[in-house]
C-alpha cells in the first residue's frame, strides 16, 4: 500500500495549492486583466467586469461604479450605506429588502444593479425627508427635499423630519417588534396602496370589480397584497390595521 504523500488524494491537494487561484498568479502580477483581488478596493472606472450607472435613490441622482454581479440590494447597503432594507432569505422569498423602483415594489435582493441604471430608487429612508433620505452622513444642504416634491411612486414627499403616514401609523398601532422586517413592510404596503389605487387586482380581488378603477383595501385586500412580507414576531394584525389607518 503507497504511503499518504504518494497517494493520488495527495497530489490532488498539491496541485491545488499550487494553482494560480490560490495566490501565486496574483502575487507575481499575472492574474487575468479585470479580476479584483481579495482586499482589493472596488475600482472606481469602469472595466469588463464593471459598469457605470446612475441611480436615482431618495430623490438625489447618484453615480457609481458596479460589479456586474452586484444586486441592487447589496449597492444600497455597502457603495450607498442605506442599510434600512435588510438581507432575509437573500432568494426573494422573505420580502425584508423590498424597495420601491420607478414606483413598483420589488425585491432588491433579486435584481442586477447594473439593469437599474436610470431607474428611480425608493428606500425607507426616502419615505420621510430627512438628511440621511441618500445614506451620506455629510450636511451639506444639497441632500434636503423640500415638502411637496413628488415621489416615485406618485405620493407626496412630507415635509423634512415628517414621518410618512405609514411609519406613523406603525408607530401608533404598534406594527413591529424586532424591527428586522419594517423597512420591507413599509415599502411594501406603499407599493400595494398605489398598485390598488391604480386599479390592479390581486387574487382576492371581487371579479365583479370594474377594471381599470381603484380596488378597495379591505382587511383581506391587505393581508392578500402584503403576502409577501413575512413577519417572523407575528405583528400581522397590527400591519393590517396601520394600513388600514392610512387609506381610511
Amino acid at each position: 500500500m503507497g504511503s499518504p504523500r504518494n497517494s493520488p488524494r495527495s497530489s490532488a491537494n498539491n496541485s491545488l495549492s499550487d494553482s494560480p487561484t490560490n495566490g501565486s498568479a496574483a502575487d507575481d502580477g499575472t492574474a487575468r486583466p479585470g479580476a479584483v483581488r481579495r482586499g482589493e478596493r472596488i475600482p472606481s472606472s469602469p472595466d469588463r467586469h464593471h459598469s457605470e450607472v446612475t441611480l436615482r435613490v431618495n430623490g438625489r441622482p447618484r453615480t457609481l461604479v458596479v460589479d456586474h454581479r452586484s444586486v441592487l440590494l447589496d449597492v444600497l447597503r455597502e457603495q450607498l450605506h442605506l442599510t434600512g432594507a435588510k438581507k432575509g432569505c437573500d432568494h426573494g422569498q422573505c420580502g425584508a429588502c423590498t424597495v420601491l423602483v420607478d414606483g413598483r415594489r420589488v425585491n432588491s435582493c433579486l435584481l442586477p444593479a447594473v439593469a437599474q441604471d436610470g431607474c428611480d430608487i425608493t428606500t425607507v429612508e426616502g419615505l420621510a425627508a430627512g438628511d440621511d433620505a441618500d445614506g451620506d452622513d455629510r450636511n451639506d444642504g444639497d441632500d434636503r427635499v423640500d415638502g411637496g416634491e413628488r415621489r416615485a411612486d406618485g405620493g407626496e414627499r412630507p415635509a423634512d423630519g415628517e414621518l410618512h403616514p405609514l411609519q406613523r401609523a406603525f408607530i401608533d398601532r404598534d406594527a413591529f417588534q424586532c424591527g428586522y422586517c419594517t423597512p420591507g413592510q413599509l415599502c411594501s404596503a406603499v407599493g400595494a396602496i398605489a398598485e390598488a389605487q391604480s386599479g390592479h387586482p390581486s387574487h382576492v380581488t371581487d371579479p365583479a370589480t370594474p377594471s381599470g378603477e381603484p380596488v378597495p383595501l379591505g382587511p383581506d385586500e391587505i393581508r392578500e397584497r402584503l403576502s409577501g412580507n413575512l413577519c417572523r414576531c407575528g405583528a400581522y394584525p397590527n400591519i393590517v390595521r396601520a394600513v388600514e389607518d392610512v387609506i381610511r
